[in-house]
Formats: C-alpha cells, structure tokens, sequence
C-alpha cells in the first residue's frame, strides 16, 4: 500500500501506528489520525474512505492529479486542494496535495509532489503542544510546506533571467538564448494561473467559517496568505524583467546595428574621394594639363590624403567613427 505514515495521534503526541482495513475508526477527543499517502491507487483510497467517511466526489478528485486547488465543505468535513512546484531546469513541473480534513483525521494524498511531508512530520512532532491543538494546525502546516517551495522557484528563475541580463549587455542574444527567454516567461506566467486560486485557498481559510477550522487558527492562514502574495508579487515584477531584458536587447540590437551601418558610411564617403580621382585619371585622356606637371602626381596623392583626413575627422567628431 502506498502509504507513507500512517499514525494515531493522542494529546499531540504519536501513539501509535494505524492498520487501514477499510474498517470505520472510532477515536475519543484527545485523538486524530493523521495518514499521509504517495500516488494511492483507487482500491487504496477506497479503503481509506470506509475508514474515515470521506466524501466519493472527494476521493474522485483526489485520484484525479490534475486540479485546480480549491476548498470544498462536505458536510463535517473538509476537503483542500493545494498546488505544489518545483523547478526542473528552466521548466516548472506541477503536483498537487489533496487534503482530507475532519476533527479526529487529516490525510493528506500526494500527486506528483517532489517533495515528501517527512521533514515536516518530524518538526510537527518536536511541538506536541502545536499538535494537541487538533487537525486545523496539521492543515495549516501543510499548507505553509507548500507554499514555502514556491519562493526558491521565483529565486532560481529571477537569477537565471539576471544572467541573461548580464550577459545581453555586452554581446548580442543568441538565438537559443532568445528562445530561452520565452520559455522563462511562459513558466512564469503558468505559475501565475497557479497562484492565484492558492491565494484564493488560502483567503477561504482565513474568511469563512469552514468546519474543523478553529477561529483561533485563522491568523495562521492569514501567514499563509501574505506569503503567497508576497510570491505573487514577485512573480509579477519577475515577469516584467523578462520583458524588459528581450526589449533591451531588441533596442541595444538595433543599437549596434544603426552603429555598424552608420560607420560603413562613413568608410564609404572616405574611400569614394580616391575612387573618384582614380576614376578620372583612369579615363585615358590624352589633353590633361596636369599630366605634364612635373609634381602634378604628388599634388594629386596629397589632394587625396587631405581630403580622406578632412573627411576622417568631421565623420568622427560626430560619432560615426
């Protein structure tokens, strides 16, 4: 069976294990399960169901893997979708946790989520007295775990687009490089869709009046909901550099090229003087006057060099050299 931890909480500290037979639980005030499974397959979750009364449009959902997070009540229970990320090369890959909550379970139910609930676990266990507050606490703490992998994302891909900002300064974009760019850009505006209805999750949590959440839980939501904000925010500054690094290039580009282009006419103008004076010579005339100058040969090369330098110093005075 694909479950990972399976433990009897009593007064916030662990009790003992628990064997899911598909049998219903029967747990005193003092008590809640707390079940964690990875990719459970149908016949799995139908065991855990019979054991906790889980809702079957919940379970659908959960086997499901690939919706949108949300928060549902269904009668005494409720029922949390959370979106998890991480960061696989330039590429964003999704997951989601769904999450089971009733005042004596949570069972949280991961789907393509990197990163295992075993480290939080442990913390949880370290503060009995957090634990002994009941399963609203447990929800809390999965959540914010969630939530708490999106903000190394934002980081890697914000130094990442940095680099290329760097490197965009002193040399032209490749075309590899340029493509890049639009790759970051379409994973961050994906986790933008993502964030949004986790800020909506989060903002439920805080606002309504949801079972098994106690009001004095709410200002732990509320945490939960600032950082997504915060993530949010960035993400959307995050966004905007990417814009401004590829119009920066297009303009640094362009630039560069009007620089080129003005300095070949430049080096035109200056050779087009001896080219013209060697063109007129070259025509075979057999009356020029000049020809029978004793210096008449120099007189002309030095006409061409005054002329080129002339031309040379005015073209670089205004910037074109």
């Amino acid at each position: 069976m694909s479950v990972v931890a399976s433990y009897l909480y009593r007064n916030g500290k662990r009790a003992e294990t628990l064997e899911l037979s598909g049998q219903a639980l029967v747990m005193d005030e003092s008590e809640f399960a707390w079940i964690g499974l990875h990719d459970p397959t149908p016949e799995e979750m139908t065991a855990v169901a019979a054991a906790f009364g889980l809702h079957p449009l919940a379970v659908e959902d959960a086997l499901n893997g690939n919706q949108i997070a949300k928060v549902e009540v269904y009668g005494e229970q409720l029922f949390v979708i959370a979106k998890t990320a991480h960061l696989e090369k330039d590429k964003i890959v999704y997951g989601e946790t769904a999450i089971f909550v009733g005042r004596h379970h949570i069972i949280t139910v991961r789907q393509g989520s990197a990163r295992s609930h075993t480290e939080l676990r442990a913390q949880l266990e370290a503060s009995p007295q957090l634990l002994a507050r009941g399963t609203d606490y447990v929800l809390h703490a999965v959540i914010d775990f969630i939530v708490d992998g999106y903000l190394p994302i934002v980081q890697t891909i914000e130094d990442k687009v940095l680099g290329m900002e760097k490197h965009m300064l002193v040399a032209f974009l490749e075309r590899d490089e340029i493509r890049r760019i639009f790759r970051l850009r379409r994973q961050v505006i994906l986790f933008q869709r993502i964030l949004g209805p986790m800020s909506e999750v989060a903002s439920k949590l805080v606002h309504l009046e949801l079972p098994c959440v106690d009001d004095n839980a709410r200002p732990y939501f509320r945490d939960v909901l600032d950082h997504i904000r915060r993530v949010e925010g960035m993400v959307a500054g995050l966004r905007e550099v990417i814009t401004s690094v590829f119009e920066a290039s297009n303009l640094l580009e362009q630039q560069r090229q009007g620089t080129i282009t003005r300095q070949l006419a430049a080096w035109a103008a200056i050779l087009a003087v001896p080219t013209a004076i060697a063109g007129i010579y070259g025509m075979n005339f057999k009356h020029m006057p000049e020809l029978d100058t004793l210096y008449g040969y120099y007189a002309v090369l030095g006409v061409i060099v005054f002329l080129c330098v002339v031309l040379f110093l005015r073209f670089r005075k205004v910037g074109w050299l």
